[in-house]
């Protein structure tokens, strides 16, 4: 059966090859030269459906993604210390305990498992003070050039 199925596959490129130049013969009698206009508007409808289609793709994935559960992490780093060049501590909630991590270029070694939490007071992000600033240097470059 394996060589049965095998031999179908293989037959049938070489039978479509075999049927295209009658094909072609068939279908260009009829049809009047379309010349390189039709090729090149064809050309461009086809790329501009690849691209329409990568850009809905990437549309759909940001919507799946934001559709999946939610900020569900259960490790959450608390802080962290650089040490050296490449040596750092790393403060890690897991749950509802705090573990200190030496972290150096080979190897994670757990340090200290804490026995009550640390409270980190949670800063806001500085983007919303960049962005002020930004709109302000730039406001201002504006009312310059008028």
């Amino acid at each position: 059966m394996k060589y049965s199925m095998a031999g179908l596959f293989l037959a049938l490129p070489l039978s479509a090859l075999a049927a295209e130049p009658i094909a072609q013969a068939a279908a260009a009698a009829p049809v009047v030269s379309s010349g390189i206009g039709g090729q090149l508007t064809q050309l461009v409808l086809g790329l501009l459906l690849v691209v329409g289609l990568i850009f809905v793709l990437a549309w759909l994935m940001r919507r799946v993604q934001r559709i999946g559960p939610g900020n569900g992490q259960v490790i959450e780093m608390i802080g962290s210390r650089v040490l050296g060049p490449r040596d750092r501590l790393v403060l890690v909630q897991v749950g509802e305990e705090q573990i200190l991590l030496g972290i150096t270029p080979g190897r994670i070694t757990p340090l200290h498992v804490l026995k009550s939490p640390v409270e980190v007071a949670k800063t806001e992000a500085a983007t919303p003070e960049f962005a002020q600033r930004l709109m302000e240097l730039l406001g201002k470059d504006q009312k310059d050039k008028k």
